[in-house]
C-alpha cells in the first residue's frame, strides 16, 4: 500500500499575513527557522508563499548593476549611484509581504501517494506543498518531510514493498 500525503505531511502551518513587511517577515521565518511561509489575505485565505529566496532575490535585484555598453565610464557611474539612492529611498517605504510572495500555490489532495508528490516536487522544483482536504488545506509537506521517507525505517519499508 503506498504511502499518502496525510502520512507525512506537517499539520501546524505557520502563515503570514501580506500585509507584514519585508523585515517582519526575514525576523518570523529566522526565529522560526523556517525557509518560507504561505501568505494569507484579510480573510486568512492562502494566497501565496513567501520564502527567504523571494527576500534575497529582491534585495539582489534592487541593487545590481546592469552592464549597460552604450554608456561611458562616467555615464555608468552615475547610474549605479541613481540606483543606490533610488534603493536606499526604497528602504525608507516598507516592502510588503504581498510584494514578493509568489502568488502561485501548489497543492495535492491528502491521499495522494509520496511518489506523485515527489515527482511534482521535482518537476516544479518546490520545496514545499500544501496538503489540502475538500479544498481546505490541512497541512504542508517539505523536503525535510520527503526525508522521512529515507530516515523512519517503518517508512522506507513500506517505501521498498510499493516499487
Amino acid at each position: 500500500m503506498p504511502i499518502l500525503a496525510h502520512e507525512i505531511m506537517t499539520p501546524t502551518i505557520k502563515a503570514v499575513p501580506q500585509n507584514w513587511t519585508m523585515d517582519r517577515l526575514a525576523r518570523f521565518l529566522t526565529d522560526n527557522e523556517i525557509t518560507g511561509s504561505p501568505v494569507t489575505d484579510d480573510d486568512g485565505e492562502i494566497i501565496g508563499i513567501a520564502t527567504l529566496k523571494d527576500i534575497t532575490e529582491f534585495r539582489w535585484n534592487a541593487s545590481r548593476s546592469e552592464n549597460q555598453p552604450k554608456l561611458t565610464a562616467e555615464e555608468q557611474d552615475e547610474a549605479r549611484r541613481l540606483r543606490m539612492v533610488i534603493f536606499e529611498e526604497m528602504g525608507k517605504v516598507p516592502v510588503e509581504v504581498r510584494d514578493i510572495m509568489t502568488p502561485l500555490v501548489f497543492s495535492v489532495d491528502e491521499n495522494t501517494p509520496v511518489r506523485d508528490i515527489a515527482n511534482v516536487m521535482m518537476s516544479e522544483h518546490l520545496h514545499r506543498i500544501f496538503v489540502t482536504r475538500d479544498s481546505k488545506i490541512t497541512g504542508i509537506i517539505t523536503t525535510y518531510d520527503m526525508l522521512k521517507l529515507i530516515s523512519d525505517k517503518e517508512l522506507s519499508k513500506r517505501c521498498a514493498a510499493c516499487d
